[in-house]
């Protein structure tokens, strides 16, 4: 593809924003796309998609390019350069590899930068693109699977979206995406795969709430419960409710659904959401106190607890996380995941189900907790059952959940 300077100029920015600013890449993304309306589709697709795929592969860019700490706006433009060079190899593309005579790449050799590009390779931890940290406790935790883990979950993940059963079906649904395969029946409930990226949030379906845009892996968390219609739910960290919006449709909007977070913003949120859905039982409740949650006890058929966590099994959508991540912050998480599951599970009736869930592929972040609170509760809980996805094995995000009930 041919380069254009102003699209160059528009990625540089973004990264800047990223690694300077240190803000999220999605709302860089979605705020700079918004600042030139002459942009058509491909203008905008070479952006988001250049400006993600070096996040993604940052480490092994700046290795590439030789330059050990990017904060210049000329060192931005060498990254965007390498990044030129050596993508057709990196993601088997079809561009040539050259670059502009523009000022801005003046200097840069490509031959020099393929050469340590092939270096790179030879070090799992620059070929994956991850700090050191973070390599060393994937293999650590996760032995010989750390190697294909990783790899998979350095790959762009496919756009999935989860019919809401609320308003719509997934014949329905897939239709609209029209005729010509767009989209595709996933091997789970109510799921489709979309062949093609592309922005599904303007569309009038999506405005009308038949369907969300919900990992393959993700969308398995919420049947785990168990429920059925006419349940008491507990959403503990709904979030912004991906989730919680699932349990709604398996309740089939009868029982009730309490959904719970410390983040008043992300709740409004979800209420906005649950309007769109057609969902007509649900309550939401910011948790101001530990003591709101003693008040709640014995209250719940089934109770949620997706836990804050490292984000580790969604770095394809998220890569800019791995970043942003520090050792310390992993450190703190444990200790608040332990809370969390130790304490909220008071609020589940006697015979009633907990899911414990993560989106980190770390068995300390996950199997590890449930191992714990079972040791701890033996007496009063029930361990049922646990499954984990795998980017690797099962071409989703990163998931683990546990079924416990109590006695």
């Amino acid at each position: 593809m041919k380069l254009y300077k102003g699209l160059v100029a528009a990625t540089v920015e973004a990264l800047q924003h990223i690694f300077v600013k240190n803000r999220q890449a999605d709302r860089v993304v979605e705020q700079l796309l918004k600042t030139n309306k002459k942009w058509g589709a491909r203008d905008r697709a070479f952006i988001a998609g250049n400006t993600y795929e070096i996040v993604r592969w940052w480490r092994l860019i700046k290795f590439s390019a030789d330059i050990e700490r990017v904060s210049e706006p000329e060192e931005f433009w060498k990254i965007v350069g390498t990044w030129q060079i050596i993508k057709p190899v990196q993601l088997k593309t079809e561009d040539d590899g050259n670059l502009p005579e523009w000022p801005e790449f003046e200097d840069m050799d490509a031959v020099n930068i393929l050469s340590r590009y092939q270096e790179g390779l030879s070090v799992r931890k620059v070929a994956q693109s991850i700090p050191d940290w973070i390599d060393s406790i994937g293999a650590e935790e996760l032995g010989e699977a750390w190697d294909a883990e990783i790899a998979a979950l350095n790959q762009q993940a496919p756009v999935v979206i989860r019919v809401n059963t609320l308003k719509s079906d997934v014949q329905t649904v897939k239709e609209g995406f029209g005729e010509d395969g767009a989209a595709e029946i996933a091997n789970i409930p109510n799921a489709l795969v979309l062949k093609k990226r592309q922005n599904v949030l303007n569309q009038e379906a999506f405005k009308q709430g038949f369907f969300e845009v919900q990992d393959a892996g993700s969308q398995l968390i919420a049947p785990y419960l168990d429920i059925q219609p006419g349940h008491s739910v507990i959403d503990a960290c709904a979030g912004a409710g991906g989730k919680t919006l699932h349990i709604a449709a398996l309740l089939n909007n009868e029982g009730s659904i309490l959904a719970m977070d410390i983040e008043h913003h992300k709740l409004l949120e979800l209420e906005k959401r649950a309007a769109r859905n057609g969902v007509k039982n649900l309550e939401t409740m910011l948790i101001s106190s530990e003591k709101l949650i003693e008040t709640l006890a014995g209250t719940a058929d089934r109770l949620l607890l997706d836990v804050p966590c490292s984000g580790l099994g969604v770095l394809r959508r998220n890569p800019d996380s791995k970043w942003k991540l520090k050792p310390q912050f992993l450190d703190e998480i444990k200790k608040v995941q332990w809370q969390i599951l130790n304490n909220y599970s008071q609020m589940v009736k006697p015979g009633g189900k907990m899911v414990y869930a993560t989106c980190s592929v770390l068995p300390s972040e996950s199997e590890d907790q449930v191992k714990r609170f079972m040791k701890a509760n033996k007496k009063d809980w029930k361990f049922i059952s646990a499954h984990r996805t795998s980017a690797a094995k099962d071409g989703t995000d990163g998931f683990y959940m546990a079924l416990m009930q109590r006695k």
